[in-house]
């Protein structure tokens, strides 16, 4: 009962555009996430690219509706 009800609430958010924010081996955004943690990058190629992910972030139609918290390589 519980799972049928979380999949009727997936399924009516993202018909109302609800989307997670892809962060993890892209490039830091200030406008999509929040920065928690900088870590040493274990390459050059990875420095100020996000490397974890703490907290999921979303949008609603093309809005933020909250931040991604992620670790960042510097």
């Amino acid at each position: 009962m519980v799972k049928l009800i979380q999949e009727k609430l997936q399924r009516t958010l993202q018909n109302k555009e609800l989307k997670m924010i892809e962060s993890i081996g892209f490039d830091f955004n200030i406008e999509q996430h929040e920065a928690i943690a900088e870590v040493p990058a274990p390459s050059d190629a990875q420095k100020g690219k996000v490397l974890d992910e703490v907290e999921s972030g979303y949008t609603l139609n093309d809005s933020i509706i909250r931040y991604a918290k992620v670790v960042v390589g510097k």
